[in-house]
């Protein structure tokens, strides 16, 4: 079998080739008989061009058409012409001409494709998942692809412009606990003994800023062995960055760099810097998360102040203990029925609120049955702190703070979704959050957790607080949120042996276990740490943003199921007793099988 090299790909030819001999590589996306003359869509990656095989212009050529079927792979030889007038498709970059065939080489056969290549299918994701070299050859992923290359190449350009360097960290490391199970690689030299799949670079990367390196980045993979859902895999990729001798604040125009070069290079659009910011209490008192959605209003209100002296016992409890009383207005709702109004503390209820009060507003004042509870003046201080006008419907949640904040902002997103807040054609939205706790309280363990990770920097004037109240420290902590979903999270690192072994003690880690896990660590910062801190960035939750796809799995072009399978090569997968026992491995059943 011979064919030509091709001189074109199927998206490069123009009026400007009339005439020009071709040879196109591709493969068959659509077929039409149309009187004896044949004609077919060539594709690559590149484009589509229209071949057509015309019995009086190559009669051999002809012939050999009428054998081709869809996903047959073709060398086409042939001229540029341009299309007959009314055939032209001006939707098509290549839709002003067509090529007349005078060979055509089969260089593979196809079977019939389970579903059809083309840019919308109703095939089963587990179906496309199975045969990914057919779902990769659709419109939208390779389009995907694409974007995920042009992310890459603007980041390469931008790091290396600001004096970063790309350094490559073990992918079989030490195992740490890092928030995550670990996946585990067994050792065959060492038995008994395991590595772990780094679940992200940061150790190594501090151990650069202790080397000197000064400003490090990678495009890197890391491993998570949790629980999956449609923005998370076990398997992603990270922008990992570290810098020294810098600020918080250093970091985040680094940063704010790079997303207005994304977004100009790759989204096509335009962002204006410095970037808003908000720090988590007023995050979450005024939409309920750390990574809210500013594409709509729908702010929550704080109404402590207002039920400060109520007689009303769901408010005045919820206060006396240091809980919060939160208030949505939902605009225009106040016609909502009973029913309707039953399903919204339905919802509340099952995210663990006690109940929900809602509060028509009307022409003639407050509407619901717990007025009776409400004094005047807590009416009018009520109507005035959510702007309420007759028509709207107000929604007020009490409880603890954290808890009862996270309930409202579920709702607040209900009803952004119910009154089709959210446009298509949004803005998109970024914002940092910043001032996070340092630490978070596990009531089950009764002990402290890192919040972020272990080597998160307290602020300066919370350090004291490390010993005598370490749930009130805020850390040097920053989340960048991207329309609602946290693309990015850092912090300045702990330098300081004093300081980390202070952490440690915060967290319960004693000084053996400390030296254990953290040991190579904790005796690289005895020879002198820099203050250093860094970002990392969900590279694949990022690209799903960008390109406007619903799950991360469409820009990832080999993923895992829900439920972490492989289906194209069943990963996965038993392996031979000889290699388990190489490592010294032997599973439980085949140890039960043994005392049979």
């Amino acid at each position: 079998m011979t064919f030509k090299r091709r001189t074109h790909t199927c998206g490069e030819l123009r009026e400007e080739h009339i005439g020009e001999e071709v040879v196109l590589n591709g493969w068959a996306a659509a077929r039409r008989d149309l009187g004896g003359v044949i004609f077919i869509e060539l594709r690559d990656r590149h484009g589509r061009t229209q071949v057509v095989f015309e019995p009086t212009f190559n009669a051999e050529a002809h012939k050999n058409g009428g054998d081709i079927r869809s996903e047959y792979v073709l060398s086409i030889e042939g001229k540029v012409r341009k299309r007959p007038e009314g055939t032209e498709n001006p939707e098509l970059p290549t839709g002003m001409i067509d090529v007349l065939v005078t060979r055509v080489v089969v260089l593979n056969k196809s079977e019939t494709p389970p579903f059809p290549i083309e840019e919308r299918v109703e095939a089963h994701e587990d179906l496309r998942l199975k045969r990914r070299y057919l779902d990769l050859r659709r419109e939208p992923m390779r389009r995907n692809l694409e974007t995920l290359h042009h992310m890459k190449r603007v980041i390469h350009e931008y790091m290396d412009a600001n004096g970063f360097l790309e350094v490559e960290t073990p992918i079989l490391m030490k195992s740490t606990p890092e928030g995550a199970r670990d996946f585990l690689s067994p050792s065959r030299l060492h038995p008994g003994k395991f590595y772990a799949l780094p679940q992200s670079p940061q150790t190594y990367k501090q151990i650069l800023m202790v080397a000197g390196v000064d400003r490090y980045y990678q495009i890197v993979k890391c491993f998570r062995d949790e629980d999956f859902r449609a923005d998370r895999q076990p398997e992603f990729t990270q922008l990992d960055v570290e810098m020294s001798f810098v600020t918080q604040d250093d970091v985040m125009t680094i940063v704010e760099g790079l997303m207005a070069r994304l977004f100009e290079k790759v989204w096509g659009k335009p962002l204006e810097t410095p970037i808003p910011r908000l720090t988590y209490d007023e995050a979450m008192s005024r939409y309920g998360s750390d990574k809210p959605d500013l594409r709509f209003g729908l702010e929550m209100t704080t109404l402590n102040e207002v039920f400060a002296n109520a007689e009303f016992r769901v408010f005045k409890e919820a206060i006396a203990k240091g809980g919060v009383v939160t208030g949505l207005l939902a605009p225009g709702c106040g016609d909502y029925t009973r029913n309707q109004l039953d399903v919204l503390t339905d919802f509340v209820k099952k995210l663990g609120a006690g109940g929900l009060i809602w509060i028509r507003v009307t022409e003639d004042g407050l509407e619901a049955p717990t007025m009776k509870f409400f004094t005047d003046e807590e009416k009018r201080a009520l109507t005035e702190a959510l702007g309420a006008k007759p028509g709207d419907l107000m929604l007020i949640l009490s409880g603890d703070r954290n808890p009862t904040l996270t309930i409202m902002g579920a709702l607040r997103k209900e009803m952004a979704r119910r009154l089709a807040l959210i446009k298509p054609d949004a803005d998109p939205k970024l914002l940092w959050v910043y001032d996070f706790p340092l630490l978070e309280w596990d009531a089950q363990t009764q002990r402290h957790y890192a919040m972020h990770h272990p080597f998160t920097s307290p602020r300066e004037e919370d350090l004291a607080l490390l010993e005598r109240d370490p749930g009130k420290a805020r850390a040097q902590a920053y989340d960048l949120v991207l329309n609602g979903n946290e693309i990015a999270g850092g912090s300045i690192r702990i330098h300081d042996t004093t300081l980390q072994k202070a952490m440690f003690k915060a967290l319960g880690i004693g000084e053996e276990e400390a030296q254990e896990k953290f040991g190579f660590l904790l005796d690289a910062f005895k020879y002198g740490a820099p203050p250093h801190g860094g970002v990392a960035f969900g590279f694949d939750r990022m690209a799903m943003i960008f390109t406007g796809s619903s799950s991360i799995r469409d820009v990832i072009p080999f993923p895992k199921t829900a439920a972490g399978v492989s289906l194209m090569d069943d990963a996965p997968s038993e392996v031979d007793p000889k290699q388990l026992r190489e490592l010294h491995i032997r599973l439980r059943r085949e140890a039960k099988d043994e005392k049979k």
